[in-house]
């Protein structure tokens, strides 16, 4: 088996998760790490017996296969452009910017250069989602009418961060967005969105809003419905449904573990899963293979750099919606 031999681009928390994801994934090989700081670099490096270098030295190393972006948001466009110019395969997390221009651009360079790009939509790839998909492919449920999308974090993250992260429709909302079009079958072509800054006072200083609730609509007619919040008091809360002609599918959440009490005072569950690290780590390991897969296996690459450009779109009109209280048409983006 051809082994892939993989750079890392950044060693923060998400960087953490893929440099497991890719140590624990047969056929690929952590050999290189990058941070600008480098006690994390080391730390990781050392965790998975790579190498520590700058991402120059990563980029000029024709040993190096494929690079792993997950670097702050506004350096991601122009890693991808220079790993499609060395002949690199390319995973970069979402989104590849938060300017849609910025984004066509880099597509742009992509294609002349034939290069292949993931992006990092992981969601897609959870278990429990991927067989919703399944279902809908298989004609359980008829042709999907309508997809409810419930995404709330059980608590917001620092302002330092939320500063930099383009607001909650590009930084949090792009994943549902994402994962409405994985299940709606179609492209919506208009977006309603309402926002309001009800967890804490000071994000709306940012500024951005906390607490959003969202209507895609097909050309066709078909609806996706997204919610979003910055705090959950019980958890991580991840639900899907999906409403056909012939019948309904849903993913609910997951808990820490399937126990459930039953007594006189009602029935009782643990927790729900704290964080997207714990619910969603087998979906990095299935990303992380199936990237590995389409280099080495030809295997059919999805979360592409079109999903990616299409979902910021979203993103972009939803938060145009809310600025001017009125319906966005996606052409207009």
């Amino acid at each position: 088996m051809t082994t892939l031999n993989v750079g890392l681009l950044g060693a923060g928390r998400i960087g953490k998760v893929h440099g497991a994801a890719i140590a624990e994934t047969a056929g690929a090989r952590l050999a290189a790490v990058a941070d600008a700081f480098p006690e994390p670099a080391h730390e990781l490096a050392l965790m998975y017996d790579a190498e520590v270098r700058s991402i120059e030295e990563i980029m000029n190393d024709n040993s190096i296969d494929a690079v792993f972006i997950t670097t702050p948001t506004d350096m991601h466009a122009d890693l991808i452009e220079e790993a499609a110019r060395r002949g690199k395969k390319i995973f970069c997390e979402k989104p590849i910017d938060l300017s849609v221009e910025r984004v066509r651009q880099c597509l742009t360079v992509v294609a002349e250069h034939k290069a292949t790009l993931m992006v990092g939509f992981n969601r897609r790839f959870d278990p429990n989602f991927k067989q919703v998909r399944d279902h809908i492919d298989s004609g359980a449920i008829g042709d999907v009418e309508m997809v409810n999308i419930i995404s709330r974090d059980p608590g917001p993250p620092p302002l330092t961060y939320m500063e930099r992260s383009g607001g909650l429709f590009k930084d949090m909302t792009i994943h549902d967005f994402d994962m409405a079009r994985f299940l709606l079958g179609e492209e919506p072509v208009a977006v309603t969105a309402v926002g309001s800054v009800l967890v804490d006072p000071a994000i709306a200083t940012v500024p951005d809003i906390d607490s959003a609730a969202v209507t895609l609509v097909t050309a066709s007619g078909k609806i996706a419905q997204i919610s979003n919040s910055r705090r959950a008091s019980y958890g991580y809360d991840q639900r899907i449904e999906v409403h056909g002609s012939a019948g309904m599918v849903r993913a609910d959440n997951l808990h820490e573990t399937t126990v459930e009490l039953a007594t006189s005072a009602g029935y009782h569950t643990t927790p729900l899963m704290n964080f997207f690290l714990e619910r969603y780590m087998p979906a990095y390991r299935a990303e992380v293979q199936l990237f590995v897969d389409v280099v080495t296996n030809g295997a059919v690459l999805t979360a592409t750099g079109d999903d990616g450009l299409r979902s910021l779109v979203l993103a972009e009109a939803a938060a145009q919606s809310v600025s001017e209280g009125r319906t966005i048409s996606v052409n207009e983006i």
